[in-house]
Order: structure tokens, then C-alpha cells, then sequence
């Protein structure tokens, strides 16, 4: 009997991803890129392929949201175990796939940050958030706080770097837009 119940969240897991996938589609996503073929990473943020492909940029903030879920998981339900905890951190991370493509927040998107060319994320590339951020949640599992936080840290500094957007940077731009960051970001 253990071993079914140790499999549940597995399932939950699962179905939760599956359903996801049906949703988008169902929403009018597109399977892969418009572009015909899928690549494991596109680097370019500033093109139509930007989201569209299994990995990118964006990636890494999903893996700050497996690190952030973790521990939020953790305070919230410390009984539970690890991998119901995951369970319920995969749903959130669905959800947010999901209200991330819909028209009104892809609007949002377009309107308050760089990403003009925004116009959702394939699926694939939704499906690969996902598990980057299951990826964040058993590091979290596994590393010391310091350890993720630092890691959380770097990214973002990295992601900043790079591409002059990070997780901190896009949750700003989509809830109080700051016109100053804007500029700066396209290069200004």
C-alpha cells in the first residue's frame, strides 16, 4: 500500500502537466514554434522564437520559482512530504502557465515590458518551464538555504547581465511599470 501512496503525488504531478498542455492548446497555443521545428535552447529574447522553443532565458526564472515554491511549501505545510509538496508547487507553476497565456496577461506583457513580440508561449516551451521549475523545487529539497539562495541570487545578477531581465524585473514590470526600467531594458 505504501508504494501506491508514495506514488500519488506522481500522478498528481502528471495529470496536472497533461491537463496544462490540453488547456493551452485548448486556448489556442501553439504545439511548437510557428517556425515548424523545436530546439532544446533559443538565446535570442528579443525574436518571434523567444518562448517558443523548449529552453531559454526565461528558463532560469522558473527555476528561481522551483526555489521560491519550495520554501513557501515548506513553511506552509511542513507535514506534508516532499512530494506532495511538489505536487501542489507543480499546480501553482500550471496555473501560472496558463494565466500567463491568456490574452489579457500577454497584453500586459506586451504593453509594460520589452516584449513586444510577445505573443505567448508554445506549449513546449510551457511544458519545459515546468519542469525547470520542478528542477528549482528538488534542488531547494536537496541544497542548504544558503546554497539556494545564493544560487537564486545568480541568476538573477546573471539573467540581468545578460539579457537586462530577471524574475524580480518582469514581476515589477507586470505589476507597477516603471518607465525608467522600460528604457533601460530596451537599451536606453
Amino acid at each position: 500500500m505504501s508504494g501506491i501512496a508514495n506514488r500519488k503525488p506522481a500522478l498528481v504531478i502528471a495529470a496536472a502537466v497533461a491537463a496544462t498542455a490540453i488547456m493551452l492548446y485548448w486556448m489556442g497555443r501553439l504545439p511548437i514554434c510557428e517556425c515548424g521545428y523545436v530546439k532544446f535552447w533559443h538565446g535570442v529574447v528579443l525574436s518571434a522564437e523567444n518562448s517558443q522553443h523548449v529552453f531559454d532565458w526565461y528558463t532560469a526564472t522558473h527555476v528561481v520559482h522551483g526555489f521560491l515554491f519550495y520554501y513557501l511549501a515548506h513553511l506552509a505545510a511542513p507535514r506534508f512530504s516532499v512530494g506532495w509538496r511538489l505536487a501542489a508547487a507543480t499546480l501553482v507553476e500550471c496555473a501560472w502557465e496558463i494565466l500567463e497565456n491568456t490574452n489579457a496577461v500577454i497584453e500586459r506583457y506586451r504593453e509594460n515590458t520589452i516584449s513586444l513580440d510577445y505573443f505567448g508561449d508554445s506549449i513546449v516551451n510551457s511544458m519545459g518551464d515546468v519542469v525547470a521549475m520542478m528542477a528549482g523545487f528538488l534542488f531547494a529539497a536537496r541544497l542548504p538555504v544558503w546554497a539556494t539562495v545564493l544560487l537564486a541570487v545568480v541568476a538573477e545578477a546573471f539573467l540581468v547581465w545578460q539579457i537586462r531581465d530577471n524574475l524580480t524585473l518582469n514581476v515589477l514590470m507586470l505589476v507597477w511599470p516603471v518607465d525608467a526600467v522600460l528604457r533601460w531594458q530596451a537599451g536606453g
